[in-house]
């Protein structure tokens, strides 16, 4: 029986985040500002995508498809173009252009279905209003006849809403605390670092990092969507399954994030077997969609292509190989954790590298000479 030992491995680890935590209000003090978004915000507007915008190009866009029936990839050029030629910051970018990817798969898994539906001439088309209603559900894959919970529980609304507006604060209180010192730190010496000992730069972020994603997660997978899901009285609810027991890391994949697992099964994967595709290069052409999206969502708003995202993603698939042939049970576990904690800072850091020298390096040599 190794329950003490686990005991003790958790309160070591409680002890050595609380310190680094300490460490952190010693040297900087208390950085939180919970009204600096909106102070940034209302500084300079008209850097940020307009909501209204927006809400009327996806307007125009589903009533061309709504008659045309075809052309669903236009709301993501649009996002392509709203992105690059746009001169809203990075964030209101990678917000603008998330808007308008959800809409290409929603759009293009209504033009599946549609599609289906009249080769077999099994059902009518629905009206506008069912359009819409899927547009706003929290699933990327169409039905003619969605399920629906019978009424929408206020006390779990609320839940949800207050879960929302508490973890949203605590993420950026956690990146003006945590996330942006330890940045604003490195970037000075920044080239010195990279060439005295470039694998400890990503060390100060890994902790914070994660702890940042795994509240992300939390906070759009279980309370977003479920409020977004009772406010629409939708019945389906399984937005991730365990993925925190992942031994593999298709296993991590396809469960971590459903709604895109089953988009891509249903609308790419599956299609390819059809067509006479095998199941390793279908599962390959999936892992290279995966990679392009992740590159285009971060890629696009900063107006700089690095492909870190992409060869990140990419890199899933030795490491997918080597965990399922060599590493079994909480061996592989551990595998999946460690490439969660280490891979995604090392990603910040590069790119955070990049888009400082492409704006900063020009002041940094000058301070440096």
């Amino acid at each position: 029986n190794y329950r003490g030992i686990l005991n003790w491995c958790v309160v070591m680890l409680v002890l050595s985040n609380a310190r680094l935590v300490l460490e952190n209000l010693i040297k900087y003090g208390i950085l939180v500002d919970p009204i600096q978004i909106i102070s940034l915000f209302l500084k300079d507007p008209y850097s940020w995508p307009a909501l209204c915008l927006i809400i009327v190009s996806n307007v125009f866009i589903m009533a061309a498809l709504y008659i045309e029936r075809k052309l669903s990839v236009v709301s993501c050029m649009l996002g392509v173009f709203w992105g690059v030629f746009s001169g809203c910051v990075s964030v209101g970018g990678v917000m603008a252009l998330g808007v308008f990817t959800v809409l290409f798969l929603k759009l293009y898994s209504y033009r599946d279905v549609n599609k289906w539906c009249r080769e077999s001439r099994r059902a009518k088309a629905r009206t506008l209003s069912h359009i819409y209603y899927f547009i706003f559900v929290p699933t990327l894959c169409y039905e003619l006849n969605f399920p629906r919970s019978p009424r929408i529980r206020k006390r779990f609304l609320l839940r949800r809403l207050l879960e929302m507006l508490f973890l949203m604060q605590l993420m950026i209180g956690l990146i003006q605390q945590w996330m942006v010192p330890t940045i604003q730190n490195s970037m000075k010496p920044f080239q010195c670092l990279m060439a005295q000992a470039p694998p400890l730069l990503p060390v100060p972020l890994q902790v914070p990092n994660h702890f940042i994603w795994l509240i992300f997660f939390y906070w759009y997978f279980h309370s977003s969507m479920n409020f977004v899901a009772e406010l629409m009285q939708f019945g389906d609810r399984e937005f991730y399954r365990d993925w925190w027991n992942s031994e593999t890391i298709p296993y991590f994949w396809s469960n971590w994030n459903i709604p895109v697992h089953k988009w891509c099964l249903r609308h790419f994967y599956k299609p390819m077997l059809v067509k006479g595709v095998n199941k390793f290069t279908a599962q390959l052409a999936v892992f290279f969609m995966s990679a392009f999206f992740h590159e285009y969502l971060v890629s696009v708003p900063l107006k700089m292509f690095r492909l870190w995202a992409f060869l990140g993603m990419m890199a899933q698939i030795p490491l997918a190989y080597f965990v399922g042939r060599f590493l079994r049970g909480n061996y592989g576990n551990a595998a999946v954790w460690m490439s969660l904690i280490i891979g995604q800072p090392i990603a910040v850091l590069m790119y955070f590298h990049d888009y400082y020298v492409l704006h900063y390096g020009n002041a940094a040599e000058g301070v440096a000479a």
